[in-house]
């Protein structure tokens, strides 16, 4: 019983060992809790503002050029710069977006167009944010840590994504500028705890951020099958079955609109017990089957989210959805991190960017005009359905990804060689200097 508990434990080594994941690790607790009572606060207003559901999708869809652009652009300044300077830089720019949507919020007729300018500015500068957030994670966390600081990474995720959005739909019922003055107020602070964070400048023969760059970035993506499959399938999970626009919505259907923040954190309720019963992810070395089945349940968990008749009942779904979604994101940042080689981190991170946040983006668009035509309900159900159909079309078509394991895997056992010398290098360094 004991041996069973401790692989469903939380497994803290990369906070204990790693003084700047501790800084990282704080400051994306403290930005998670205000974006996502933001990621509320907009559909919200955009829906009082306008009643309509095109208008609450085209957000999304609002924010897919520059996460495109900038995601990409940011994997390769991530691989050239100085990784703690961009995460600072594009942290500040983040402040001010949110400041401006308190701003507007406090207008006596708040602004349209700029929930959708603002929405845009923001998602760009995040997407030049999240490659070098990614990239550091694999210098400052030990190799055979990975996967626990994966999970850690989700558990930092789905605080925020858990007590903000009931705080938020709280919040935004009675005044959308408080809850984007919090937002505000969580970069302020993260801004603090980054500026701590040592300098982390790129190799000495890194190459220059560029357009060839770039291309060598996706070529190396493109020659490794199973990176691909982890693209390919959490794009098509997305894509087919994300559908938080819809949220706004099913509240009132459910004639419950006091719960749509409950409908927001089901997800991450879902997700934090996947987390925090998660160490026995490392023990698994088949990421991707287990990418595999975790889409599908995802895919079934939306359909009956669409069937359930009760607000507890579309809850349960949700979370059970929330908590197949983080097992795909553990296996797949443990993947990412364990076989990426160094020099290319920053650009596939940028890669890995439009994976899982262009899915999203499309999904709620997607959802948005099926429920135009069909209602919530056959949007979510449909969606669900077609999402398990594409997964199960993508294993049979990526064989070598199916069934990638981390113990015979060539790029896995090489960059485990790589840290293990470089540690090893830096130890007898270490005991040099002690001995003059």
């Amino acid at each position: 019983m004991k041996r069973l508990l401790r692989h469903l434990s939380l497994d803290l080594s990369p906070l204990r060992d790693s003084r700047d994941y501790r800084l990282l690790f704080g400051s994306g607790v403290i930005t998670m809790f205000g974006t996502m009572i933001t990621m509320v606060a907009v559909p919200y207003q955009m829906k009082e503002l306008t009643g309509s559901y095109l208008a609450v999708g085209l957000v999304s869809l609002a924010e897919f050029v520059p996460m495109v652009v900038c995601g990409l652009w940011g994997g390769a300044i991530a691989d050239a710069l100085d990784r703690r300077n961009i995460i600072f830089l594009s942290e500040l720019g983040l402040l001010v977006t949110s400041a401006a949507l308190f701003v507007n919020a406090l207008l006596p007729s708040p602004q349209v167009w700029v929930l959708y300018v603002v929405g845009a500015l923001s998602t760009g500068l995040a997407s030049l944010q999240r490659p070098s957030l990614e990239a550091v994670i694999q210098q400052v966390v030990k190799h055979d840590q990975q996967a626990a600081a994966a999970v850690l990474s989700s558990l930092r995720w789905n605080f925020g994504a858990i007590v903000a959005p009931a705080l938020g739909g709280l919040l935004v019922t009675w005044s959308t500028a408080a809850a984007y003055g919090l937002d505000t107020l969580t970069f302020v602070l993260s801004l603090v705890l980054l500026w701590r964070v040592r300098s982390i400048p790129p190799a000495e023969d890194a190459a220059p951020a560029s357009l060839r760059s770039l291309v060598e970035g996706v070529r190396y993506a493109v020659s490794r099958k199973d990176l691909m499959g982890t693209y390919l399938v959490d794009i098509a999970a997305m894509v087919f079955a994300m559908a938080t626009s819809l949220y706004p919505f099913l509240a009132d259907e459910l004639r419950a609109p006091q719960a749509l923040g409950l409908l927001y954190s089901a997800a991450a309720v879902g997700a934090l017990i996947a987390s925090l019963t998660g160490r026995w992810s490392a023990r698994v070395q088949r990421q991707g089957l287990g990418v595999i089945v975790a889409a599908v349940l995802w895919g079934a968990a939306v359909a009956l989210t669409g069937l359930a008749p009760n607000v507890w009942l579309v809850f349960v779904c949700i979370a059970l959805a929330g908590a197949a979604d983080m097992i795909s994101g553990i296996f797949r940042m443990t993947m990412w991190n364990q076989t990426i080689p160094p020099e290319y981190r920053g650009r596939l991170a940028g890669i890995e960017l439009l994976s899982y946040a262009s899915g999203p983006m499309l999904g709620n668009a997607r959802a948005s005009l099926m429920a135009n035509f069909g209602g919530t309900r056959f949007s979510l159900t449909s969606g669900g359905i077609l999402c398990v159909a594409a997964v199960l079309g993508l294993a049979a078509a990526l064989p070598k990804f199916l069934r990638y394991d981390a113990r015979t895997d060539e790029h896995a056992l090489r960059e485990k060689a790589r840290r293990e010398a470089a540690a090893a290098a830096e130890a007898a360094q270490a005991a040099a200097k002690a001995t003059t």
